[in-house]
Protein backbone atom coordinates (compact mmCIF):
# COMPACT_ATOMS: atom_id res chain seq x y z
CA UNK A 1 0.00 0.00 0.00
CA UNK A 2 1.54 3.38 -1.11
CA UNK A 3 0.32 6.81 -0.26
CA UNK A 4 1.13 9.27 -2.55
CA UNK A 5 1.33 12.68 -1.77
CA UNK A 6 1.25 15.55 -3.49
CA UNK A 7 2.76 19.33 -3.29
CA UNK A 8 0.69 22.06 -3.99
CA UNK A 9 2.11 23.64 -7.00
CA UNK A 10 2.80 27.45 -7.17
CA UNK A 11 0.64 28.25 -10.77
CA UNK A 12 -1.51 31.14 -10.86
CA UNK A 13 -0.08 32.61 -7.67
CA UNK A 14 1.41 36.09 -9.59
CA UNK A 15 2.19 38.11 -6.06
CA UNK A 16 2.20 38.12 -2.43
CA UNK A 17 -1.09 38.75 -0.64
CA UNK A 18 0.43 40.14 2.68
CA UNK A 19 -2.38 38.66 4.48
CA UNK A 20 -4.23 41.90 3.22
CA UNK A 21 -7.23 42.00 1.21
CA UNK A 22 -6.87 43.96 -2.73
CA UNK A 23 -7.66 47.62 -1.38
CA UNK A 24 -5.59 47.13 1.69
CA UNK A 25 -2.72 45.75 -0.37
CA UNK A 26 -2.49 48.30 -2.60
CA UNK A 27 -2.93 51.34 -0.49
CA UNK A 28 -0.01 49.49 1.86
CA UNK A 29 2.03 49.54 -1.91
CA UNK A 30 1.16 52.93 -2.87
CA UNK A 31 2.53 53.98 0.93
CA UNK A 32 6.01 52.13 0.36
CA UNK A 33 5.88 53.45 -3.64
CA UNK A 34 5.88 57.00 -2.63
CA UNK A 35 8.27 56.79 0.66
CA UNK A 36 10.80 54.85 -1.90
CA UNK A 37 10.49 57.71 -4.40
CA UNK A 38 10.49 60.27 -1.69
CA UNK A 39 13.17 59.13 0.83
CA UNK A 40 15.04 56.51 -1.94
CA UNK A 41 16.17 54.40 0.81
CA UNK A 42 13.29 52.79 3.18
CA UNK A 43 13.24 50.02 6.04
CA UNK A 44 10.33 47.35 5.54
CA UNK A 45 9.60 43.73 5.97
CA UNK A 46 10.94 40.84 3.13
CA UNK A 47 7.75 40.25 2.10
CA UNK A 48 6.51 43.68 1.44
CA UNK A 49 10.11 44.81 0.09
CA UNK A 50 9.79 41.59 -2.47
CA UNK A 51 6.77 43.11 -3.52
CA UNK A 52 7.75 46.74 -3.89
CA UNK A 53 10.40 45.78 -6.02
CA UNK A 54 7.89 45.14 -8.79
CA UNK A 55 6.09 48.24 -8.27
CA UNK A 56 9.12 50.30 -7.81
CA UNK A 57 10.62 49.17 -11.17
CA UNK A 58 7.29 49.80 -12.64
CA UNK A 59 7.18 53.41 -11.76
CA UNK A 60 10.58 54.32 -12.90
CA UNK A 61 9.73 52.63 -15.73
CA UNK A 62 7.20 54.89 -16.23
CA UNK A 63 8.96 57.98 -14.99
CA UNK A 64 11.81 56.89 -18.11
CA UNK A 65 8.73 57.26 -20.73
CA UNK A 66 8.04 60.54 -19.82
CA UNK A 67 4.21 60.71 -21.84
CA UNK A 68 1.50 62.26 -20.39
CA UNK A 69 -0.43 58.43 -20.56
CA UNK A 70 2.47 57.18 -18.45
CA UNK A 71 2.43 60.87 -15.42
CA UNK A 72 -1.13 59.73 -15.13
CA UNK A 73 -0.12 55.86 -14.68
CA UNK A 74 2.36 56.84 -12.53
CA UNK A 75 -0.16 59.05 -10.16
CA UNK A 76 -2.13 55.93 -9.46
CA UNK A 77 0.83 54.66 -7.64
CA UNK A 78 1.64 58.04 -5.89
CA UNK A 79 0.47 59.62 -2.97
CA UNK A 80 2.20 63.07 -3.25
CA UNK A 81 1.70 64.66 -6.52
CA UNK A 82 4.64 66.93 -5.80
CA UNK A 83 7.02 63.38 -6.06
CA UNK A 84 6.14 63.11 -9.97
CA UNK A 85 8.39 66.22 -10.84
CA UNK A 86 11.29 64.81 -9.21
CA UNK A 87 10.02 60.93 -11.17
CA UNK A 88 10.01 62.65 -14.32
CA UNK A 89 12.88 64.61 -13.42
CA UNK A 90 16.10 63.84 -11.74
CA UNK A 91 15.27 60.04 -11.47
CA UNK A 92 14.60 59.90 -14.89
CA UNK A 93 17.70 61.36 -16.03
CA UNK A 94 19.63 59.22 -13.35
CA UNK A 95 17.84 55.86 -14.97
CA UNK A 96 18.07 56.60 -18.58
CA UNK A 97 20.76 54.66 -19.57
CA UNK A 98 19.40 51.46 -17.29
CA UNK A 99 17.49 48.69 -18.92
CA UNK A 100 15.69 47.91 -15.44
CA UNK A 101 16.52 47.13 -11.80
CA UNK A 102 16.11 50.18 -10.42
CA UNK A 103 15.68 48.66 -6.99
CA UNK A 104 18.30 46.92 -4.56
CA UNK A 105 17.13 44.58 -1.66
CA UNK A 106 19.25 44.32 1.22
CA UNK A 107 18.32 41.81 4.31
CA UNK A 108 19.21 43.33 7.87
CA UNK A 109 18.77 41.97 10.41
CA UNK A 110 15.26 40.31 11.84
CA UNK A 111 12.99 42.71 14.12
CA UNK A 112 13.08 42.47 17.68
CA UNK A 113 9.61 41.41 19.12
CA UNK A 114 8.28 39.34 16.47
CA UNK A 115 11.16 38.48 14.49
CA UNK A 116 9.92 39.85 11.53
CA UNK A 117 12.43 39.29 8.03
CA UNK A 118 13.15 42.78 7.66
CA UNK A 119 15.03 44.26 4.34
CA UNK A 120 16.44 47.63 3.15
CA UNK A 121 14.78 48.21 -0.51
CA UNK A 122 16.41 51.46 -2.08
CA UNK A 123 17.21 53.45 -5.44
CA UNK A 124 20.27 51.70 -7.30
CA UNK A 125 22.56 54.84 -7.29
CA UNK A 126 21.43 57.14 -5.01
CA UNK A 127 23.40 59.77 -3.46
CA UNK A 128 22.98 58.27 -0.08
CA UNK A 129 25.77 56.65 1.44
CA UNK A 130 26.44 52.99 1.77
CA UNK A 131 25.10 50.88 4.02
CA UNK A 132 27.54 48.50 4.33
CA UNK A 133 31.45 48.37 4.20
CA UNK A 134 32.44 46.96 0.75
CA UNK A 135 34.67 44.30 0.64
CA UNK A 136 38.17 44.68 -0.85
CA UNK A 137 40.20 42.31 -2.49
CA UNK A 138 44.17 41.91 -2.23
CA UNK A 139 46.45 40.63 -3.70
CA UNK A 140 44.69 38.65 -6.40
CA UNK A 141 46.49 36.19 -8.38
CA UNK A 142 46.11 38.24 -11.89
CA UNK A 143 47.18 41.40 -10.49
CA UNK A 144 48.90 40.76 -7.05
CA UNK A 145 48.99 43.53 -4.50
CA UNK A 146 46.25 45.30 -6.35
CA UNK A 147 43.20 46.38 -4.03
CA UNK A 148 40.28 46.24 -6.24
CA UNK A 149 37.28 48.77 -4.49
CA UNK A 150 33.97 46.44 -4.78
CA UNK A 151 31.39 48.97 -4.39
CA UNK A 152 33.30 51.29 -7.48
CA UNK A 153 35.21 48.33 -9.00
CA UNK A 154 37.92 50.72 -9.40
CA UNK A 155 41.73 49.15 -8.47
CA UNK A 156 43.13 51.20 -5.88
CA UNK A 157 47.05 51.66 -6.07
CA UNK A 158 49.33 52.73 -2.51
CA UNK A 159 46.55 51.52 0.07
CA UNK A 160 48.87 50.51 2.47
CA UNK A 161 51.58 53.05 1.74
CA UNK A 162 51.61 55.71 4.53
CA UNK A 163 51.48 59.37 3.54
CA UNK A 164 53.95 60.98 5.34
CA UNK A 165 52.12 65.10 6.46
CA UNK A 166 52.84 67.57 4.14
CA UNK A 167 56.21 69.37 4.86
CA UNK A 168 57.81 66.62 5.86
CA UNK A 169 60.96 65.72 3.82
CA UNK A 170 60.83 61.98 1.95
Amino acid sequence: DVTVIYAKMRHGCAYRKLGRDTRHRRALLKNLATALVKHERIVTTLAKGKELRRVGDKIITLGKRGTSQAKSEAWTWMRERSLLSKLFGPLRDRYKERPGGYTRLLRIPNRKGDNALMAVVELVDNRLPPLREHKVHANSKSNPGAVVNTHTRQTVSNVHTPVPPEGTPV
